[in-house]
């Protein structure tokens, strides 16, 4: 069998690893091997050196990754309007086994992630890797995510204040974990959702945390909520997403989140839980992230006009 051949069978195998997961409801597995596969695609589409594949061919792969992605999103984000279903995903089967003679137009009218310069070495970093996850408390990879993160943050500032209306500031102090000191570029996603994970407020950024501390990443940043306390609807939760850089992998990966509801919102300090990905943000299958005493440290003040 030649090379190419070869690497087509690999790619076919783990394409079906993971619809197989994903069919089967293992979610976190099947977003990690759809993530492995679309980086390993879009390696191949970003070569410069001598290729078995067409420019068409090239594009197909491009597409394929695409989609790879758009399903990886579907999964982690429940308030996505236009889902990329599993029955979708499975149609495109039949061109990762068939690449070489498929010459039929692409099922979906999607276009290639746009391709990202590689830094020097790099390319050999994106070959299949399962990593353990379990293990080392990795996170699920985001899917290229809309909102690129910035050093600074992207946080908003206060509201008006409103007659009877009380506005609400969290303080992320700091966040445990048994691993902190490895995290590169961490930083926190907060945003606020209903009970079937619909955006209410804005999503912010935190800048990236520059200090550590034994087990502790310290933030101290103040999020200003972007919506009046008595306008969240009943079931609202504030959602608190930890985030770091893969360098291995060559993207930013969700670690663990946390999130507090309208119960809890009161002045004074607060220590929640920390949970496994992916975000689950209807907060129906939650996994506590450890057994240890982690977690995440937050402090409110109200202000009320």
């Amino acid at each position: 069998m030649s090379d190419v051949n070869k690497t087509i069978q690999k790619w076919h195998a783990s394409f079906r690893k993971g619809t197989d997961f994903d069919s089967w409801g293992q979610l976190v597995e099947a977003i990690d091997e759809y993530q492995i596969l679309a980086r390993q695609l879009q390696k191949e589409v970003q070569s410069t050196n001598p290729s078995d594949f067409t420019e068409d061919q090239k594009k197909t792969l491009g597409k394929f990754a695409t989609c790879l992605e758009m399903r990886s999103s579907a999964l982690q984000c429940t308030q996505s309007q236009e889902e990329f279903k599993l029955e979708d995903l499975k149609k495109l089967e039949i061109i990762i086994k068939s690449i070489l003679t498929y010459n039929k137009d692409f099922p979906f009218d999607v276009q290639p992630v746009p391709l990202r310069i590689l830094a020097p070495g790099e390319e050999e970093n994106l070959e299949v890797e399962e990593e353990e996850d379990a293990a080392t408390g990795a996170g699920s990879p985001e899917s290229f995510p809309n909102r690129v993160p910035v050093l600074q943050g992207t946080l908003l500032p206060r509201l008006p204040s409103e007659p009877r209306m009380s506005l609400l500031t969290i303080k992320i102090d700091k966040i445990g974990l048994k691993d902190a000191g490895q995290c590169i570029d961490p930083y926190m996603t907060v945003s606020v959702k209903d009970l079937s994970g619909i955006d209410l407020n804005p999503v912010q950024d935190t800048p990236v945390a520059t200090r550590k501390e034994d087990t502790y990443i310290h933030f101290s940043v103040d999020i200003e909520i972007q919506r009046h306390i008595e306008r969240l609807p009943k079931g609202a939760a504030i959602f608190f997403e930890f985030k770091h850089y893969k360098p291995k992998k060559g993207f930013t990966s969700t670690k663990c989140f946390a999130f507090m509801e309208m119960d809890e919102i009161k002045p004074g300090p607060i220590v929640i839980e920390l949970y496994k990905k992916p975000t689950d943000f209807k907060r129906k299958k939650l996994q506590l992230l450890t057994k240890k005493p982690l977690y995440l440290h937050l402090h409110q003040t109200l202000h009320k006009d």
